[in-house]
């Protein structure tokens, strides 16, 4: 088992010491854990290694009691803040850590004057377009096809205001 196995029997109160820190080199190896079981299309390393360094983007990591449990990204295109993956490793999902990392990215996004942002979502994940919709995304499109790995649609949703979004009480 990798990194990520040894976040399996936190107690949610332990929730206090959740933190959000920029992508490093170091905390791939772990992302890599949570991204195969996370996504039938993973990223490759490559990828998450170009993120290292994406001059117009933010990438965080979500660490817990000091290990990883998530991490997420959002590239800033002139105005637009496009979400370009979120994750949270599969024994801490459903406690609240992929809502207060899409806060963290939304916040930090608004704060170098993103005024909106966009997603694409898997049409079958329902709990993900929850979250978005909670946070004020609307589905404004399907892309056909969209997932390489099994050809399933993916829905596009928008969130139009982010300049003056304020992030939903959890």
């Amino acid at each position: 088992m990798g990194p990520a196995a040894n976040v399996v029997n936190r107690d949610r109160s332990e929730m206090k010491t959740l933190r959000f820190e920029p992508l490093r080199e170091g905390h791939i190896p772990a992302i890599l854990e949570i991204e195969k079981v996370s996504n039938t299309a993973p990223w490759s390393e490559k990828s998450f290694q170009n993120e290292l360094n994406h001059t117009h983007g933010i990438f965080l990591v979500a660490i817990l009691q000091g290990d990883v449990v998530g991490y997420g990204g959002v590239w800033l295109v002139v105005d637009e803040a496009h979400v370009t993956t979120i994750a949270v490793a599969e024994e801490q999902r459903r406690q609240g850590i992929g809502q207060k990392l899409m806060i963290e990215l939304l916040e930090r996004a608004k704060a170098t004057g993103m005024v909106c942002s966009t997603l694409e979502v898997r049409a079958s994940n329902v709990g993900a377009i929850k979250m978005y919709e909670k946070f004020g995304y609307a589905i404004t499109a399907t892309r056909k096809g969209y997932y390489p790995d099994n050809k399933e649609d993916a829905v596009v949703m928008w969130l139009y205001d982010l300049d003056s979004w304020e992030s939903p009480s959890l």
